[in-house]
């Protein structure tokens, strides 16, 4: 096949351009990688606010948190919760503190002083209610007494009065007819009341003996409870004192009850002491009502022994006058 030159001119040039158009593309196309990493990232498309999902807490009561945390947690308090346990936990023990407490945790010398002081209050109350019973029923009893033998005129009148009923007046009444019987056929007058006075006094003296029974009991209650009190305390504070000294420290609860139960102490003595005294005091003034009262007796019997030797002496001088 005949082809012009031009021809075959034209179809060698597209067939060289269509080689070198595959090379210059691919040396285009090379240097792209490197620029790649400069471009800028496409960003995911926005998500929008009312189409994010909401994710909810567990409420608090529901989460119980496990060992480990709750040591992490008190691992990490501050010393101001630290001290506000403390604080929590002593209040606690000083409430504990009762008196019952107190005394059983004690020493043995505190306790033997307590247990005395306990006993000592209760003879107070016990000699209180023995005496309160006896002196009102005995001044009862004299008051009426006096009454009875108020209008007799003789010795004999007013035993008869009083009858079999024994008391202090009949005692007096009783020692003034034995000396009466002794002294018959002395003419001394004086001599015989003065016996029988005296006779009369040792009467009165043992029952202000008698009625006093008990009473230095109650004074010596009250004069020494407080110092036996004030033993114990001393002793418990040197107690409390060494259990700081042992365990090195001052704190509240170790300090506090050894000197609750040295206190504790004071109060039973307290406790003891001031019962004693003013049942001291009002049976002293009940006492003195009471001795005034057989002082009275006393008076009534020597006057009606003088009416019986007035009327023996009459008599006699009668008889001798009508001889």
């Amino acid at each position: 096949m005949n082809m012009s030159p031009f021809r075959a001119t034209l179809i060698f040039a597209l067939a060289m351009l269509s080689l070198a158009a595959p090379s210059s593309a691919q040396q285009q196309a090379a240097p792209a990688p490197q620029q790649a990493p400069a471009l800028a990232q496409p960003q995911p498309p926005a998500i929008p606010a009312q189409a994010a999902p909401t994710v909810q807490a567990p409420a608090p009561s529901a989460v119980v948190p496990s060992a480990p945390a709750a040591l992490a947690s008190d691992a990490t308090a501050t010393p101001a919760d630290n001290g506000s346990r403390s604080l929590k936990s002593t209040t606690v023990a000083l409430r504990e503190l009762s008196p019952w407490s107190m005394f059983m945790s004690a020493d043995i010398i505190v306790k033997a002083v307590m247990v005395g002081l306990a006993f000592a209050s209760l003879v107070t109350w016990t000699v209180f209610i023995a005496k309160m019973i006896e002196l009102s029923v005995i001044q009862r009893k004299l008051r009426a007494a006096l009454a009875r033998i108020s209008d007799a005129r003789s010795l004999a009148d007013a035993q008869f009065a009083l009858g079999a009923k024994a008391s202090v007046l009949s005692s007096l009444l009783a020692a003034a007819m034995r000396e009466a019987r002794l002294s018959a056929g002395i003419s001394s007058d004086s001599g015989i009341k003065e016996r029988a006075a005296s006779s009369f006094a040792e009467i009165v003296r043992a029952e202000a003996r008698r009625i006093r029974l008990g009473m230095g009991l109650l004074a010596t209650i009250g004069a020494t409870s407080p110092f036996v009190g004030l033993f114990g305390t001393v002793w418990g504070i040197m107690n409390s004192f060494i259990g700081i000294s042992k365990s090195q420290t001052t704190n509240l609860a170790v300090v506090a009850p050894g000197i609750a139960e040295a206190l504790l102490a004071t109060a039973i003595g307290l406790v003891a002491a001031i019962p004693a005294v003013i049942i001291y005091n009002h049976f002293t003034r009940v006492t003195k009502g009471y001795l005034e009262l057989v002082s009275r007796a006393s008076g009534a019997a020597g006057r009606l022994l003088s009416r019986d030797l007035d009327r023996t002496h009459v008599g006699t001088h009668s008889r001798a006058a009508a001889e």
